[in-house]
């Protein structure tokens, strides 16, 4: 016999987030750093829906992508998930 999965409602409050990742800056221990060539960029926005840390910033009004580098951590998620290439990922 199969044990039950458990549902959400179950889940341990250790395995829950009830704060943003912007209320803890995390930035000063990246390694690497996404830059972003805007002339390859075509604005998809994959960067900034792919980004754990919510470190990918959107201007509606100036229409472009900026980096919140406080709370990025290197990861290179936005690089790997751009599908024009458009961001690469430098050493800090």
């Amino acid at each position: 016999m199969t044990p039950k999965q458990k549902t959400w409602k179950e889940v341990p409050i250790g395995g829950v987030c009830w704060r943003p990742s912007t209320d803890y800056p995390t930035g000063d221990w990246r390694t690497l750093k996404p830059i972003r060539n805007p002339e390859k960029c075509n604005r998809c926005l994959l960067c900034f829906i792919f980004c754990p840390d919510a470190a990918i910033t959107w201007d509606s009004e100036a229409e472009d992508i900026g980096f919140a580098y406080d709370y990025c951590k290197g990861c290179g998620i936005c690089a790997h998930e751009c599908p024009k290439d458009a961001i690469e990922m430098i050493s800090e």
